[in-house]
């Protein structure tokens, strides 16, 4: 969730009147949010979630959409606000835009994160329906079988919020091997993005996460931005994204 806003202040922010006229708006019942008419200046709203109307048609956001991709380090919590004081994401990125996450990683994965202002680009990357991919570096204890490796292709069953999911087809390969140290590298392309998916499917071929790096997402690739970096987006790779 982004940063919540006075629903005046986003009104006058995109244009539709002073601060003190929007005020006036909302009070004489001339303003949708989400289909519901707000009459409350107390109300607040996510600028990139919430639907605001006015007369009939759709307000939006006049802020300057922008596009990051950033190579997460562990140790990093993907909110925009942390209830328990964690360094967040945005702790990484100083502009004057308000960004949010397109989707998670957890505290202790790595890699590629996209953070924007715009809330149908969000939409589009992290629902399925759409199945942008999202590629893995996964390091496990243990020796992945041939065996192993088809069950985690073919869709293995994972706990989803407390109900049984069985994960789509993958893909899924074997990058190293080595028995001294008793580890085995792992690349895995998925679509769905469940919480903590690789983790679980992991866990459903019995062998326990050592380190795990997100490398992808679509095509887009971090291998050239060092941890804790970040840069914004092309016009053609949101394009394609999109």
């Amino acid at each position: 969730m982004g940063e919540l806003v006075r629903l005046q202040k986003f009104l006058a922010e995109s244009g539709i009147a002073s601060r003190r006229k929007c005020e006036e708006l909302i009070l004489a019942g001339k303003i949708n949010v989400n289909g519901e008419n707000i009459t409350q200046l107390g109300t607040k709203i996510d600028p990139y979630k919430d639907k605001v109307t006015y007369n009939g048609k759709i307000v939006e956001n006049k802020e300057e959409k922008v596009y990051i991709l950033l190579n997460k380090p562990i140790g990093y919590v993907t909110t925009a606000n942390d209830q328990f004081d964690r360094d967040t994401v945005l702790d990484l990125i100083k502009i004057k835009e308000r960004v949010v996450p397109c989707g998670r990683l957890d505290m202790y994965t790595s890699g590629a994160l996209i953070l924007t202002n715009d809330g149908e680009f969000v939409y589009k990357i992290t629902h399925p329906k759409h199945e942008i991919t999202k590629t893995y570096t996964v390091t496990l204890k243990g020796i992945v079988s041939d065996e192993e490796v088809e069950r985690l292709r073919a869709g293995v069953e994972i706990d989803d919020n407390g109900k049984n999911y069985k994960t789509h087809e993958a893909k899924v390969k074997i990058l190293k091997t080595d028995l001294e140290k008793n580890i085995s590298r792992l690349e895995i392309t998925i679509h769905e993005g469940k919480n903590r998916q690789v983790r679980k499917m992991c866990e459903a071929i019995d062998k326990k996460v050592l380190a795990l790096h997100r490398s992808k997402i679509g095509n887009l690739t971090v291998k050239d931005l060092k941890l804790g970096t970040w840069r914004y987006l092309k016009k053609f790779e949101i394009e394609k994204l999109v």
